[in-house]
Formats: structure tokens, C-alpha cells, sequence
């Protein structure tokens, strides 16, 4: 099955760390560009970092900016998102995309398409205290 899995969400309180994980399965990763997008209740998706299969270049949103890495295994054909000094307004399902075609990484992470070759179904972190 052909599928972007994430993993590793859960309650963490606010200054606090996690590690999601998105593993593929049916694809492999290396020639994708990838993305880490959330959505708290009510506002739009939001990229929030995001690598680029041209260079290797990686973007963050200003708001995580410093505080969550985005990184690649391509032997575990698997992604990550390693977010720390979590705060309450971090809250959100995250949700990790690939796209096969060429993109830079601040054009993936400026807008949400839905029509990314691969999503996933999201995962819940909750930042409380």
C-alpha cells in the first residue's frame, strides 16, 4: 500500500520535546520533496518546514523557526520533524507530504495544496500544561 504514516504525536507539556515521524511505504523518498504542514481548529494548513528535492534547502515558518529541524533517512525511507521548546500555540495536527516534482522549500511551505502526490492522515500534538 502506497501510504505517508505519521507517528510520534501525543500530550507534551509547554517547554517540552517530540520527534514525529513520517515513514513511507510503497514509494521511496529520496527523489521527493517533502513537507511538514499543521492545522489547529479553524485556521488553514500551514506549511511549517519544509526540504527541497532540488538542494536540499529547508525552510521553517517563523513561528518554529530555531526550535523544530526537519530531516531525512532515507535507509529508514522515513522523515522527521524534531520539535522542541513546544508551546501551547503549537497545538495542531501535523501532517507530512511528499511531492515528486521539482520543488524549492519555501514555495512548498507557502501555501496548502491538496494535490501533494502523498499525504498523510495527521497526527494530534497537544501542548498543555
Amino acid at each position: 500500500q502506497v501510504q505517508l504514516v505519521e507517528s510520534g504525536g501525543g500530550l507534551v507539556q509547554p517547554g517540552g520535546s517530540l520527534r514525529l515521524s513520517c515513514a513511507a511505504s510503497g514509494f521511496t523518498l529520496d527523489d521527493y520533496a517533502i513537507g511538514w504542514f499543521r492545522q489547529a481548529p479553524g485556521p488553514e494548513r500551514e506549511g511549517i518546514s519544509c526540504l527541497s528535492n532540488m538542494d536540499n534547502s529547508t525552510v521553517y515558518a517563523g513561528s518554529v523557526k530555531g526550535r523544530f529541524t526537519i530531516s531525512r533517512d532515507n535507509a529508514k525511507n522515513t522523515v522527521y520533524l524534531q520539535m522542541n521548546n513546544l508551546k501551547p500555540e503549537d497545538s495542531a495536527v501535523y501532517y507530512c507530504a511528499a511531492d515528486g516534482a521539482e520543488w524549492d522549500a519555501t514555495t512548498m511551505c507557502s501555501f496548502y495544496y491538496s494535490g501533494m502526490d502523498y499525504w498523510g492522515e495527521g497526527i494530534l500534538v497537544t501542548v498543555s500544561s
